[in-house]
């Protein structure tokens, strides 16, 4: 369970590490656009998977497999694509495996209060 600071859920910005390889190709600050932002979050399984980001990291980015999501690996494949292709992830390639993780600044700096409100989503939220 996350933690809560007056029952909001605070999202965890882990420091990013250094020697990172180089970031998947995804859209720039200024490009994010919110309707794609919104499309892609559409989707429930996209919004577990930025809502665990969010919530739940436990290392700056994460494989598939840490999200243990019962699902084949071409849905996950692109799922994760959707989610970096709206400018939500940002993944990076380690050998042949990729990583994720949410892009809080640039969405902040986008869409202040968005990943807030993703946060507080849950399956029965009303």
């Amino acid at each position: 369970m996350s933690a809560t600071a007056h029952g909001v859920p605070v999202i965890k910005v882990l420091p990013e590490p250094e020697g990172l390889p180089e970031p998947l190709p995804e859209p720039a600050v200024e490009e994010l656009r919110l309707e794609t932002v919104l499309g892609a979050l559409s989707d429930p399984l996209r919004l577990t998977i930025v809502r665990k980001l969010l919530l739940e990291s436990e290392a700056f980015d994460h494989t598939c497999g840490w999200f243990g999501l019962d699902r084949p690996k071409s849905s996950l494949t692109h799922h994760f694509k959707a989610l970096r292709e709206a400018g939500i992830t940002r993944q990076r390639q380690y050998g042949l495996e990729r990583r994720s993780h949410v892009r809080v600044a640039d969405l902040d700096a986008r869409f202040p209060g968005l990943l807030e409100l993703v946060a507080a989503w849950g399956p029965d939220t009303p």
